[in-house]
């Protein structure tokens, strides 16, 4: 099965092979919702002591819920994160790689907004208001883009950067989305939506495996600004070439996977239960 090709007034046209829900829809919110969600922000973490004082620095006095997802560390990890927020909650890691730690983490989540961020400094915690603006005002599912207006990055490398590239293209048709960054993984979504999304990978593919299933599940995907930092100590554990391989199979596999359908959202409390007179 192949993308349906037509010409009109002599230009090519690709339609995709699935039809989704463009980027820029939203749907609306209930008013408790709109006035108070809660915000869970997930931390996957292994040997980052050095680079969690950065990290929780930027993260802002407001969220609910701080959850350090602990990958068996063998630095002060935990007692860094214990010492920088009192209240941060510890998941530790039972599997491994970055999509388990992510599972295990948004399995701890009590609040109505999950964000994701990474533990060696190169995600913003100061960018989190976008995302979590982004969803208040109707999005289901909120991605960071280095490639968007007002994003960047001081760590994309050509190998990187032309796989991403490539991935994103194909991602876009096969699946009639309006991505411009796959691989990055800066992201935030109602945490209702965690049964369409469904994590079941181990790795790095995880960042596309949650932009893919999201468009397949049919929720309103927002892509905001996002800037990329350099990792401010130790070495990444990505492997271009490797971990682009692990991608590539992960969307073809998902072609053909069912998505699960997405959960209505929860009715408004009354405004006795909220506080309001």
């Amino acid at each position: 099965m192949s993308p349906e090709t037509t010409k009109h007034n002599g230009k090519i046209q690709i339609t995709p092979l699935r039809s989704m829900p463009p980027i820029e829809r939203f749907t609306p919110v209930t008013p408790h919702l709109a006035i108070s969600p809660t915000v869970s922000v997930v931390v996957p973490a292994m040997n980052e002591a050095e680079n969690l004082p950065h990290v929780f620095a930027t993260l802002p006095q407001w969220i609910d819920e701080i959850i350090l997802v602990d990958g068996n560390s063998v630095d002060d990890t935990v007692a860094v994160a214990k010492r920088l927020r009192p209240n941060v909650k510890i998941v530790t890691q039972t599997g491994k790689g970055k999509g388990d730690a992510l599972a295990a983490g948004f399995a701890a989540c009590t609040g109505d907004i999950i964000v994701m961020i990474d533990a060696d400094g190169s995600t913003d915690g100061h960018e989190i208001i976008t995302f979590v603006g982004a969803l208040v005002t109707g999005a289901d599912f909120v991605k960071g883009s280095r490639y968007a207006a007002g994003g960047g990055s001081d760590d994309l490398t050509f190998n990187r950067r032309f796989g991403n590239k490539v991935l994103t293209s194909l991602v876009n048709v096969m699946y009639g989305t309006q991505y411009t960054d796959l691989c990055y993984g800066y992201n935030a979504f109602w945490a209702r939506h965690l049964d369409v999304l469904d994590l079941d990978c181990d790795g790095f593919e995880v960042e596309t495996l949650l932009n893919v299933r999201a468009a397949k599940g049919g929720l309103k995907v927002h892509e905001v600004p996002s800037h990329e930092r350099c990792r401010i100590h130790g070495e990444s554990n990505l492997r271009a070439v490797r971990d682009g391989f692990r991608v590539l199979k992960t969307i073809l596999r998902e072609w053909r996977r069912q998505p699960t359908p997405v959960q209505p959202e929860p009715a408004a409390a009354p405004a006795a239960d909220r506080g309001v007179a």
